[in-house]
């Protein structure tokens, strides 16, 4: 099945956007996520980007090529370099990444996208998906204006999806405004209730525009998705 590419594609000129005014100072300024400048969200973007298409290019070949090399420990030194970069590197760096991966990806039949990579055990579909996910997510880690209310449906739908494994045994997802239930698996557990987008929010540890609730209290999050994934508990 066809993964949303357009849909990312689309969301590569949001970023663009948000970046076009900014100047050095607020490059290097706080983003949302603690410790992280403005210029570690971009360098992280930057190079997921990077990962992607080295995943797609080999794909396309058959090849199977590690997605992180060194553990974290190369991607945590090149988003530290990278994040010092000028405003003006930021976003010549940003639209190169993203034109190299759309390219790639433009390059790709029906039949490719089942293609294995080693991200997450997956495939080349799940790639896109995952860069929709970070898109979004770290859009509102910029702290320029966008917020987990402006995500569109499908992407907190995804969130959702791939976050569930965040919540307790036996949770309930409850949508109120899609009456959309998920559930992280048939043994009884809480039941938390909200809006599609701030549930979602929540979930990947966003602050939502209103907390979602649980009849006695919210339950505590997991650790994100491990990578390499790992079975269920």
């Amino acid at each position: 099945m066809r993964p949303p590419v357009t849909e990312v594609i689309g969301v590569h000129a949001v970023p663009a956007r948000l970046v076009a005014p900014l100047d050095d100072e607020q490059v290097r300024a706080a983003s949302a996520l603690p410790g992280w400048s403005r210029g570690h969200v971009l360098a992280h973007l930057n190079d997921n980007a990077r990962m992607f298409t080295r995943l797609a290019e080999h794909a396309l070949r058959g090849e199977l090529v590690p997605a992180i090399r060194g553990r974290h420990r190369e991607r945590n030194a090149i988003i530290e370099v990278g994040a010092g970069r000028s405003a003006d590197g930021h976003r010549a760096e940003l639209a190169a990444r993203s034109a190299e991966l759309e390219a790639v990806w433009g390059c790709f039949t029906e039949a490719d996208w089942g293609r294995p990579v080693t991200f997450r055990a997956a495939d080349v579909s799940a790639t896109v998906h995952a860069r929709w996910r970070e898109a979004w997510i770290h859009m509102v880690d910029l702290d320029l204006g966008v917020r987990p209310r402006d995500w569109p449906e499908e992407p907190a739908r995804h969130a959702i999806d791939f976050l569930l494994c965040r919540l307790p045994a036996g949770t309930r997802v409850r949508a109120e405004d899609l009456r959309r239930e998920w559930v992280r698996d048939d043994r009884p557990g809480p039941v938390v209730t909200g809006r599609l987008r701030d549930l979602a929010a929540w979930m990947a540890g966003r602050v939502p525009a209103a907390l979602p609730v649980a009849a006695e209290g919210l339950p505590v999050l997991g650790p994100w998705p491990p990578h390499p994934p790992q079975s269920r508990g």
